[in-house]
């Protein structure tokens, strides 16, 4: 009988253990967020990284005491982790931290309306920036200070996911600054668009309202060696450009129901109706010139089309049908998924670049750049070959099923059942957060204070208390 009872006091000790306490887990995100907001926090802004002191911050091409980073994982993701936070507590740690990340990106706001890489507070570095508070200020004169708003690399996307959440955030409803400022946002990042429906890599002021709406075409001939051009103002695909643009609009449309932002995200779906080539390459291209022909961008970006950002076109067409029901943005689908089809390399993947109409993959030999057929000597920055096999597949069956599955499904769990299921989802990552967090609350990484690792183990930690909460446990 003894035996029979410690084996059901060690199985009970073992389900706790699997199953952190809630409070134990808030404690840690107190512990954590308290560390970055005290030492880490450059007037309420993140940089990438830091030294493990936390005094340099480090962004994607520079180091400082005093930047912080827009590009994510930097303020935005840092601080959209820390409204989740708040969202899941209500502990006004974590609304302190995340408020105090809103205003660093009001401060570094351009005058364009949306924002840079990164932002140094340090005054004469500050000064080469014209930004909305100089514009405020009376301050018409550009001159040469920088004021491109940017959306490469989920840039000024995630800046303005970020601020819509904080201004839909009770505790934030009296915040008249943080509204105008991000209605200034999308107010610029809407005229930004291009009557093509594309948005270009980066915009200084409206998009031209003279630009051509054309059909996306082969080039009669195109450069086999690498065109230096300013490709910012061609219409952008690579890095997911359009399609997090597409994450901001059906998010704000969900929350607003504004029209500007539906007709802004029917206007974007027209576009990828229109850059989807034609046959034999029915998929699209990273970017596209104003006569809607595939260019050079970056020296390894060549003329061509693509799987990769292929299957972000579709995912966004896709959800508009979710949304709309309009069949029309489900006719390119399955041309495109024949493509991928017969376009396999010979391991089952898919090369990052194919020749415009040949449809040959196309490589680029290391150090000298030179475009090849060949995949035996390449660059190791960039991905030549594309492991997007298991997301096509993935693509596959969610195109199987009805609207009404895929619209509850985007509703989230509405259960106590189904909140205890998302909560056990979390246990094994809200475990290794608390494992990896550190006695001074920082999460390391090769040696360095991360704040990937930061958004991503909080952000997981308030799921987990959101869930075991809603759950009613």
């Amino acid at each position: 009988m003894r035996s029979l009872l410690l084996l059901a006091l060690s199985s009970s000790f073992a389900l706790a253990a699997d199953r952190p306490d809630p409070a134990v887990v808030t404690a840690a995100m107190q512990k954590a967020v308290t560390y970055a907001h005290t030492h880490l926090a450059r007037e309420g802004g993140y940089a990438s990284s830091y030294d493990k002191d936390g005094k340099i911050g480090e962004v994607e091409h520079a180091k400082s005491p005093t930047i912080i980073s827009i590009q994510p994982p930097g303020t935005t993701t840092m601080g959209l982790a820390m409204l989740k936070a708040y969202q899941a507590t209500g502990d006004d740690v974590f609304l302190t931290a995340a408020k105090d990340a809103a205003k660093a990106l009001l401060k570094c706001q351009l005058a364009s309306g949306g924002w840079s890489s990164d932002f140094d507070f340090d005054r004469e570095k500050a000064k080469k920036s014209y930004l909305r508070s100089d514009l405020d200020a009376g301050d018409k004169t550009v001159g040469k200070r920088h004021n491109y708003s940017t959306l490469d690399d989920n840039k000024t996307e995630s800046a303005l996911l970020f601020l819509l959440e904080m201004v839909h955030e009770p505790a934030c409803k009296d915040d008249a600054e943080l509204k105008r400022c991000t209605k200034f946002a999308f107010d610029s990042l809407l005229a930004a668009q291009a009557p093509v429906g594309a948005w270009p890599q980066q915009f200084n002021g409206p998009a031209d309202p003279t630009a051509p709406v054309l059909k996306a075409s082969y080039p009669a001939e195109w450069s086999r060696t690498w065109v230096k051009t300013s490709y910012e103002h061609d219409y952008t695909l690579n890095d997911d450009n359009l399609q997090q643009v597409a994450r901001v609009l059906f998010r704000a449309y969900d929350l607003e129901k504004d029209e500007r932002y539906l007709a802004a995200l029917k206007k974007l779906g027209e576009f990828f109706l229109l850059a989807q080539m034609p046959e034999p390459q029915p998929v699209w291209a990273q970017q596209y010139d104003r006569d809607m022909h595939p260019v050079w961008a970056r020296k390894f970006e060549p003329p061509s089309v693509t799987g990769y950002e292929s299957l972000g076109a579709m995912e966004v067409l896709h959800q508009l049908w979710v949304l709309t029901g309009d069949d029309k943005y489900l006719r390119p689908l399955q041309p495109a998924l024949s493509w991928f089809e017969r376009s396999k390399l010979a391991d089952g993947t898919h090369a990052r670049f194919y020749e415009l109409q040949t449809n040959k993959p196309l490589f680029f030999v290391k150090d000298t750049y030179e475009l090849t057929y060949d995949s035996s000597n390449i660059p190791t920055h960039y991905s030549f070959t594309d492991m997007v096999q298991d997301n096509v597949d993935d693509f596959k069956k969610k195109l199987a099923k009805g609207r009404e599955e895929l619209q509850q499904n985007l509703a989230g769990p509405q259960t106590p059942k189904e909140w205890k299921s998302r909560a056990n989802g979390f246990i094994g990552k809200v475990q290794k957060a608390i494992s990896s967090l550190d006695s001074e609350g920082r999460w390391i990484k090769d040696d360095a204070i991360d704040c990937a690792e930061f958004s991503k183990h909080l952000t997981a930690m308030a799921a987990y208390v959101e869930a075991r909460r809603k759950s009613g446990e």
